[in-house]
């Protein structure tokens, strides 16, 4: 008798057990590589620093799941990238990737993804060409032309007929420099010179002086975040401002990271981008003081975002599919997904899964004793270019 009532209590137990969703317990591990040491460290601090603003402003709980937040430090290098990537596959149970702070290393993880089948959101990595590489890429920061085709229409727009573009020569600067050429050019204008710059060690002081010696309306800039500090010097040393030449470009040059520290050289440059610290909506501010509150009083940037909606993707994500990991299913469940980001409205396209968003045209001015990218207009819903909607 004894033995028959256990038996049926252990029965019980047991279907109540059951009866437990098998998600209830467990931990869903999203995997982030990025640069945290080397020459792109400020990228990897800041996207970090928006992952983890999400998470303290939405909880660390989702469909029932418990989200941890897996870091690793790839220094920048493709090789290390694409290691870490199937370690944290493999040995870590990672069910999402996110993170990828320059175009090789986002590129690297294509073949992980394609075995494992897991999704990786993009966070920072803008050449266009990183989509077609895996079904498996989201991407929440911007195809490279975005913020340059608004460029080119606010140039032509405002008497600025005759232009040289000045690109550090890599994927993303040559897609930008295009996006911007081909745009400009169908507006009227004329493009005078192209000039592209070494990525490594970037002397502009010579190609700058060719900028000058063609004696254009305005010069278009794209420098990768973090060397904008130095390439503003050298525009000033090199006296192109005095000889009235107009720099306009991508927000990467007049990075809110970096703003203050560039200095009254900054003031009036004109530039296009999806992202100022000073965007005006209730969910910036609030995504602002918690950044400046958990770091330091740091200024977060555009990279940050993209770390801050990577983690709403990631959760609206598996909200749709009630707790469920399969890697397909994730990423059915991001496309075509919309939400309104600190940077305001966006859309992850169905076909393309590349961010469609809006595009804002910026003068940096003083305010309140401090440098800010000041939006004056919007450019809604810019698509890549180069990722067309079907």
């Amino acid at each position: 008798m004894i033995n028959r009532r256990l038996l049926l209590a252990g029965s019980a137990m047991l279907a109540a057990l059951s009866a437990i969703p098998a998600y209830a317990q467990e931990t869903v591990k999203v995997g982030l590589i990025l640069p945290m040491t080397g020459p792109f460290a400020s990228t990897g601090r800041q996207v970090l620093a928006g992952a983890k603003a999400y998470m303290a402003l939405n909880g660390d709980t989702v469909a029932g799941k418990k989200i941890e937040l897996v870091l690793r430090d790839d220094a920048g290098t493709a090789d290390q990238t694409r290691r870490i990537a199937q370690e944290l596959v493999v040995n870590d149970g990672v069910k999402m990737l996110a993170g990828f702070g320059l175009t090789p290393l986002a590129m690297s993880v294509a073949p992980v993804l394609n075995q494992a089948k897991i999704p990786a959101i993009i966070t920072s990595a803008t050449t266009s060409a990183i989509m077609k590489q895996s079904e498996y890429f989201v991407r929440v920061s911007m195809g490279g032309p975005q913020s340059a085709v608004p460029v080119a229409t606010w140039a032509a727009q405002n008497g600025l007929k005759r232009v040289v573009t000045l690109v550090t020569d890599y994927g993303p600067g040559i897609d930008i420099e295009k996006g911007f050429t081909d745009q400009y050019k169908k507006d009227g204008g004329e493009i005078v010179e192209a000039v592209r710059v070494p990525l490594q060690n970037p002397d502009f002081a010579p190609f700058l002086q060719r900028v000058r010696d063609a004696k254009p309306d305005a010069v278009f800039v794209f420098v990768p975040s973090g060397v904008g500090s130095l390439f503003m010097k050298q525009f000033v040393d090199r006296g192109l401002a005095d000889a009235g030449i107009k720099l306009i470009a991508t927000g990467d040059v007049t990075d809110d990271d970096l703003l203050n520290a560039i200095g009254p050289a900054a003031k009036g440059v004109i530039t296009g981008h999806f992202y100022s610290a000073l965007h005006d909506s209730p969910e910036n501010k609030a995504y602002v003081a918690e950044i400046r509150k958990s770091n330091d009083n740091m200024r977060p940037n555009f990279m940050s975002v993209g770390g801050y909606d990577a983690m709403h993707v990631a959760y609206e994500a598996l909200k749709k599919t009630n707790g469920d990991t399969d890697g397909t299913k994730l990423v059915d469940a991001m496309k075509g997904m919309s939400f309104m980001s600190p940077r305001g409205p966006i859309t992850i396209d169905p076909e393309t899964r590349d961010i469609v968003q809006d595009i804002y045209m910026r003068e940096v001015k003083e305010v309140d004793g401090e440098l800010y990218n000041v939006e004056f207009a919007t450019f809604p819903k810019v698509r890549d270019p180069n990722t067309p909607a079907k």
